[in-house]
């Protein structure tokens, strides 16, 4: 096993910390660039109308790729200088140049994004494309789709199971999850760039604790990319923290997931990294009704703003009966059905269950009790969280949520360290 290469990282956050420091200069100093070129929006959880920059994410990712351009000939440096050399790790510079490859070609379609305003199915397309470069470069370097089967299976399954082109199928769905879950989870100041920088700064811990293990090199090469990645997106945290003079817009969004997909598939890991995607993932599955047009979902699912009070509220998604898909209405056919509540109320634990789901929903007739609208509380976990603890100011929403991103990285790290004996021998 090769020792840590102890020079190359100390380099790597060097530079990293001169990119924090770049990107904190460049965001302010490119804001009247950003509105002249109509790149902005209004903050709609404020009752002020100032013109504030969108898409700033490309600027704290073009540093992060001049970072780690700067950075691609240090990790070969004992090949370039000295004879300690004994042949060039083709295999490792591959690999550096199409995770690069992948992240770069994210901010570019990110950035599309924001100025064209794609349609959602262009946003399942585009990191599916963006994902083809890395994939190609997993096939080449390391080709194993062999999983080590989890322990309550292998009566069934055996010890190993080759899951051939579904394991490419699983990565690039990855790629896809990890661009979006961050992207659905928006709505308030600070919440992406947050939720980045600690699932970040995860990362880095497990990979550092993973140093001493058998996959060292594993650990480093996601170390090379984590560093400049915590450090930058902590320049854009800082102005996009309450009150946010900027926005990180969809260009953010794909390229924090498309670095987390990179870091996870090629260092071998992405089991563990999808478990600090733990808020998100509850998220996505609270969204799906959304997501999946059982009821309409609005473009813009953030919180409503009372402005008597400055405290941001649930937010509802009104529409017409009509609109509903036919399985939204086939589920509002069966919930009127005298027989169907009958059977419910007879089953208890039936009866609890649907109790505890619809305390998450609040589905309503329109106003006046207008039978041909209907609002639904919007599905995200910020507004389920509202429904909670009621009208919360956006500073201290966001905290809340980022408190849950910390909580969520500690289960994640005990399920990792702890709960994971009882699947995989360790």
């Amino acid at each position: 096993m090769s020792p840590v290469p102890v020079l190359p990282l100390m380099i790597n956050t060097f530079l990293s910390a001169l990119g924090c420091m770049a990107t904190a200069k460049l965001i302010p100093a490119f804001k009247d660039h950003f509105i002249s070129a109509r790149l902005y929006g209004m903050d709609l959880n404020k009752t002020s109308k100032e013109e504030i920059p969108e898409s700033q994410g490309v600027i704290s990712g073009t540093v992060f790729l001049i970072i780690l351009f700067c950075f691609i000939p240090v990790p070969f440096l004992s090949c370039f200088v000295g004879d300690q050399c004994t042949g060039f790790p083709h295999d490792e510079f591959v690999q550096l140049i199409g995770a690069l490859l992948a992240i770069c070609c994210m901010i570019f379609l990110g950035f599309a994004d924001d100025v064209l305003n794609l349609r959602w199915r262009h946003k399942l397309l585009l990191p599916t494309m963006a994902s083809l470069p890395l994939l190609m470069v997993y096939f080449t370097n390391f080709g194993n789709t062999v999983i080590v089967v989890p322990k309550p299976f292998r009566a069934l399954l055996g010890l190993h199971l080759d899951l051939g082109i579904l394991y490419y199928v699983y990565m690039g769905m990855l790629a896809v999850f990890c661009t979006n879950a961050i992207n659905i989870l928006a709505g308030i100041n600070g919440i992406e760039s947050g939720q980045a920088l600690f699932i970040s700064a995860s990362i880095i811990i497990f990979n550092l604790l993973e140093l001493s293990g058998d996959y060292r090199d594993d650990h480093v090469f996601s170390l090379y990319f984590m560093i400049p990645f915590f450090f930058t997106t902590l320049a854009l945290f800082y102005h996009n923290w309450y009150p946010s003079s900027v926005f990180v817009g969809d260009t953010f969004c794909y390229f924090a997931g498309m670095t987390f997909a990179v870091v996870g598939i090629l260092g071998h890991f992405s089991k563990t990294m999808l478990l600090f995607f733990i808020p998100q993932v509850v998220n996505f599955v609270y969204s799906l009704p959304q997501l999946l047009h059982i009821i309409p979902c609005p473009r813009h699912r953030l919180p409503r703003l009372n402005p008597d009070t400055g405290k941001l509220g649930m937010s509802y998604s009104k529409f017409k009966r009509k609109d509903l898909s036919k399985l939204g209405h086939l589920i509002l056919e069966v919930r009127k059905s005298k027989k169907v509540n009958q059977f419910i109320w007879t089953q208890r634990l039936l009866r609890q269950t649907l109790a505890e789901l619809l305390k998450l929903l609040e589905v309503r007739r329109g106003p006046g009790g207008d039978d041909e609208f209907i609002e639904c509380n919007n599905m995200t976990i910020i507004n389920l969280v509202l429904k909670v603890l009621g009208p919360t100011h956006e500073r201290n929403l966001t905290v809340i949520m980022l408190l849950f991103q910390v909580m969520g990285s500690v289960l994640a790290f005990g399920i990792r360290y702890h709960l994971v004996r009882l699947f995989y021998d360790v």
